[in-house]
């Protein structure tokens, strides 16, 4: 990789069976410019245990999330694949960070009473997420970091604890930039709210041909005059509104004939992705972990060296 490129990280938690949403969201605006950094992919397992506590799932899906990514076309020598457990730099850093924030400062997550108010247990892992995502991003000197507008202030809480430990021990931590995507996070789902598995509204980003038909029928078809609103947000996601005039145009109010349009082109869009993925074998997904973890280490390893160095426990 070039040493002249910046920096790039990002995430995604193992926590189950993908989405259109997850891919529209953030696997397609990584893949749009992960060739212009030197990027990094992390699977953030480690987070996941902040709400699963099913090991056989958090093991398959870490396999499954890299073969998603895998499958999307994104390729293993230009792009640093790696497990978030593989490197134990990154628990080290999150407890020292959250030596440096107080309890108050971390109680106006948006993120934490969100999911406090959805259910969620109000455990201490969730709570501390924030400092965890910043030892994340920090290991590794990252200059760029792509978040959807949902979590921007988690950028925020990392610039925070980066002040705080840089006034205190020097400048040792370097200040990541986000790059927002507007759309992140407000991928439409099969009941016109945000797209997410918790609120059961999903099109699975890799289903076979009957699953995706049994999701998009399940579409509520709310409207305004002839054109079904949430078909159409959908839609847009796989067409241009100038490709997509006329089709809504000469079946206008036919919502079931739409809905098998979509249908057709969900599995034209999916479907090569499938078999790709479906060809990619569990034993292929370790040889990439192990190769990313060596890199991911290589790097975060420096960092913590001066962060230990400088908090007095080297």
């Amino acid at each position: 990789m070039s040493n002249t490129k910046k920096r790039l990280l990002t995430g995604l938690q193992p926590s189950g069976t993908l989405h259109i949403g997850n891919y529209f969201g953030v696997l397609k605006p990584f893949f749009d410019i992960h060739e212009d950094y030197e990027s990094m992919l992390m699977v953030a397992d480690y987070h996941a245990l902040t709400s699963l506590r099913d090991p056989e799932a958090l093991r398959q899906n870490t396999i499954d999330v890299v073969k998603d990514y895998l499958a999307i076309g994104v390729d293993p020598a230009k792009v640093t694949i790696f497990r978030q457990s593989d490197n134990q730099d990154h628990t080290e850093l999150g407890w020292i960070l959250n030596c440096m924030v107080t309890v108050p400062f971390l109680q106006q997550a948006h993120s934490y009473k969100d999911k406090i108010a959805k259910g969620l247990e109000a455990n201490a892992g969730l709570f501390t997420y924030p400092m965890l995502m910043a030892a994340d991003i920090l290991l590794y000197d990252t200059d760029t970091v792509p978040v959807g507008e949902d979590q921007r202030q988690h950028l925020e809480y990392t610039r925070e604890a980066v002040g705080k430990f840089n006034r205190a021990y020097g400048e040792v931590l370097k200040q990541p930039a986000e790059k927002i995507y507007k759309d992140v996070g407000v991928i439409p789902g099969t009941d016109g709210q945000k797209m997410s598995k918790s609120y059961r509204n999903t099109i699975p980003l890799f289903g076979t041909e009957e699953e995706i038909t049994k999701a998009v029928m399940s579409i509520v078809t709310d409207s305004e005059g002839d054109r079904p609103e949430n078909v159409y947000s959908i839609h847009r996601l796989l067409k241009s509104e100038e490709e997509l005039e006329s089709v809504y145009q000469e079946n206008a109010g036919r919502y079931g004939d739409l809905k098998k349009i979509l249908i057709a082109d969900l599995e034209a869009f999916s479907g090569p992705m499938r078999d790709k993925r479906n060809s990619i074998t569990e034993e292929e997904v370790i040889a990439v972990l192990a190769e990313g973890a060596e890199k991911a280490r290589s790097i975060s390893g420096p960092t913590l060296k001066k962060v230990r160095k400088a908090i007095g426990i080297s």
